[in-house]
């Protein structure tokens, strides 16, 4: 058993934004029924290929035709049944369809109603569909990436889609936990320009507070010196010593006695006003050791250091692997998958030393589920036979 186990949710998600915060709840035992269209495609790869299979692990999958009125009843069965609905349908999607919170909350009061969607329920952009990219120019985040004076840079992820799935699926904890209380359903819902515009988190507060509109930095810290990236003999380091006591342990660390007595470099004021000068200096003799060796000394004395790895690099690293970041997956045809189990340690619940399941082809469990919410055999067929299921 683990946490969520007595929860049930029906999933309408699709692309990212919307199963990342799904997962969530499956990674920690809730029984996630993904709802889709039968012969429908995936926006996100294929069903086999790694971005799915990572997204959608931990589920099982029933097809419904949301369109047809048969499907449409037996989904308003199942949704009386259910804790949680999710969908990330534009707003007026899932009123088409049928599916919105007040109609399954009329079938089901106490459901939590979860949505993501790329602007927001309401407002000017409500009718927009939305992406990752474009919410990261939007909400400005693209202005602070990348070095200054090289244009926008987008984030090497999705940043916009996985920060409003977890904001989302932290929503949803938060509903069922007042639902434990009161017995109350909810309508729960975030977007991804939402989910952005708080992650600019203190780049944004520069400006809420005080009007500064920051810019690009490129790899250094906005105003903590020295805090960035700088060469090694055989590659790069990132580093940070950026206040007095780590400065000192810094040019401890590398016998850097020049630097420590340089009338420029004596406060933290005087290294952020001589940051280029300082940078310079730092890179000369960071220049003289391996990575290897950078890292080794400067932890040594209590410096934040660390290499600049590639994706491999960092599923490679020792710390990651005694971690166990990575689980198999049981396939039945593709075998076991090795995918990214949940970041969040819980002391009652290690993690299993596998996922439960890869994630499900389209409708491969649609009798074993229907039977489950009582519907009997002949009516499945009747349903299949009608184009329902």
């Amino acid at each position: 058993m683990l946490p969520l186990s007595h929860i049930r949710v029906l999933d309408l998600t699709i692309a990212r934004a919307g199963p990342t915060a799904v997962r969530l709840l499956a990674d920690w035992g809730a029984d996630v029924i993904k709802v889709e269209p039968p012969g429908g495609q995936s926006v996100t790869g294929s069903r086999h290929g790694p971005d799915e299979q990572n997204l959608h692990r931990n589920k099982r999958s029933l097809t419904i035709d949301l369109k047809h009125s048969d499907g449409h009843a037996v989904f308003l069965e199942l949704a009386a049944q259910v804790d949680v609905v999710v969908e990330n349908f534009k707003a007026d999607v899932k009123h088409r369809l049928g599916v919105d919170y007040d109609t399954l909350k009329a079938v089901n009061p106490g459901l939590i109603y979860a949505s993501i969607s790329g602007f927001g329920q309401d407002g000017p952009y409500a009718e927009r569909g939305g992406v990752d990219q474009i919410v990261q120019g939007m909400s400005g985040l693209m202005s602070i990436t990348g070095e200054p004076g090289s244009g926008p840079m987008r984030v090497g992820i999705a940043v916009s889609d996985t920060s409003a799935g977890m904001f989302l699926g932290q929503g949803i904890l938060l509903a069922l936990l007042h639902r434990e209380r009161t017995g109350e359903g909810q309508w729960v819902h975030t977007s991804l320009l939402e989910a952005m515009m708080s992650k600019l988190d203190f780049q944004g507060a520069r400006y809420t507070m005080t009007g500064e509109v920051p810019g690009q930095q490129g790899n250094d810290h906005p105003y903590q010196t020295p805090m960035g990236v700088f060469p090694a003999s055989d590659g790069m380091i990132n580093l940070a010593a950026s206040n007095r006591r780590l400065w000192e342990r810094f040019c401890l660390a590398l016998d850097a006695t020049e630097l420590a007595e340089h009338p420029d470099y004596q406060t933290s004021r005087e290294r952020r006003e001589r940051k280029a000068a300082l940078k310079e200096d730092i890179s000369k003799l960071t220049s003289q050791y391996t990575v290897a060796e950078l890292v080794e000394k400067l932890n040594a004395k209590g410096v934040p250091c660390g290499p600049i790895n590639t994706v491999k690099q960092g599923f490679d690293d020792a710390q990651v692997r005694h971690l166990g970041m990575v689980k198999p997956a049981p396939h039945e045809e593709l075998g076991d998958l090795s995918l990214v189990r949940s970041p969040i340690n819980l002391s009652r619940f290690p993690h299993a030393e596998a996922f439960k399941r890869a994630a499900p082809d389209p409708g491969c469990d649609s009798d074993v589920v229907l039977a489950e919410f009582g519907i009997t055999v002949e009516r499945i067929e009747a349903l299949k036979t009608a184009g329902a299921i």
